[in-house]
């Protein structure tokens, strides 16, 4: 019989700083602002014989890229029903309802996700990580990821080995 573990990694360097704007419906937008958001992960997988679960500097290594990459960052949604995007050369523009919003490519990640939210961003990195060759063999049966706009406002995502 196998004795599991949950692994909790809550590490202040595990965030990312980015513009963005929610969009609540075809005619209604936040305006462009942003946030210092953080990132934490829960692991769900058998004990082995040494005591540990796996080795979690895996887990803080990947959450820190994935975080590095988006950080500094304007992320657009691509998947928006309500935001239309034009890639230039040198600009791609936004288009929702009539305003159009220039960015450059270098400040830019669009991102497959359908609202740059706290739920669509914890979703985004919880795939990201499932998906990822280190955790193939592990014995992963449960995995959350938690993304936080400000204490007290969060998204949390999870997947469960069925």
């Amino acid at each position: 019989m196998s004795r599991y573990s949950r692994i909790e990694i809550r590490k202040q360097a595990l965030n990312f700083s980015v513009a963005h704007f929610t969009i609540f419906s075809e005619k209604e937008r936040e305006n462009l602002h942003g946030h210092n958001f953080q990132v934490e992960c829960e692991i769900t997988a058998p004990v082995g014989e040494d005591g540990l679960v796996f080795d979690y500097g895996i887990i803080k290594k990947l959450l820190r890229q994935i975080c590095d990459e988006l950080d500094e960052h304007v992320i657009l949604p691509s998947n928006s029903p309500h935001l239309r995007l034009e890639e230039g050369e040198e600009y791609t523009a936004a288009i929702f309802g009539n305003e159009r919003l220039l960015f450059l490519p270098k400040d830019l990640i669009i991102l497959p996700i359908s609202n740059t939210t706290v739920e669509e961003f914890s979703h985004y990195i919880l795939k990201l990580l499932v998906k990822h060759d280190e955790f193939s063999n592990k014995g992963i049966i449960e995995m959350t990821v938690k993304v936080s706009s400000s204490p007290g406002q969060s998204g949390c995502s999870s997947w469960k080995l069925t």
